[in-house]
């Protein structure tokens, strides 16, 4: 698979059958150690979650999160529930990795996630990039063990897709677009 078909096949999987295994985890975290950094600091560092009470917990940080969310336009709170309390059970049958960083690097944390985005495609799996903010943030880089001078980047979530994956809407090409000014 050639990088550009590995771009567009990329998609946010929600729910999967399993997790992926360790060999393809092992690859897809060589794949986030490979990613370009600021002054070649590479400072990132990679926590698999396989203790099934953190990735409870760290599950239902999520879902707290974002049981806070105003509902949008045309949409009802059961919805907003609904949706935080999918993305809560979407830990279960998955592979869950945290990706850290040196406190002020974060950028290079998600140059990391990208190339494991994309190598969990080369390898015939699905992946969801979970963030946290504020409290729920603190709490997962508590419950991790984190040092003082690291950060939570997010959490990956990697493994065979659980239903079927169709193409999202994307805007039309090029309309994003800007030359020399905005």
């Amino acid at each position: 698979m050639d990088i550009y078909e590995g771009i567009e096949k990329r998609r946010t999987i929600r729910i999967f059958k399993k997790g992926a295994t360790e060999e393809q985890l092992r690859r897809i975290l060589v794949a986030g150690s490979k990613a370009p950094s600021a002054g070649n600091r590479q400072s990132w560092e990679f926590i698999i979650i396989d203790d099934p009470k953190i990735v409870e917990q760290i599950g239902e940080i999520k879902y707290q999160l974002n049981k806070k969310f105003t509902p949008g336009p045309g949409e009802t709170q059961k919805e907003v529930d609904d949706r935080a309390l999918s993305q809560k059970k979407g830990f279960q049958n998955s592979s869950v990795v945290a990706i850290c960083t040196r406190s002020g690097d974060v950028g290079t944390g998600w140059l990391a996630v990208e190339n494991m985005s994309l190598a969990a495609v080369a390898e015939g799996l699905g992946s969801n990039i979970i963030s946290y903010w504020d409290e729920g943030k603190k709490e997962v880089e508590k419950i991790l063990g984190l040092p003082g001078d690291y950060e939570l980047t997010c959490v990956l979530k990697f493994g065979v897709p659980g239903g079927e994956v169709t193409p999202p809407k994307k805007r039309p090409e090029f309309s994003w677009l800007h030359k020399n000014k905005f």
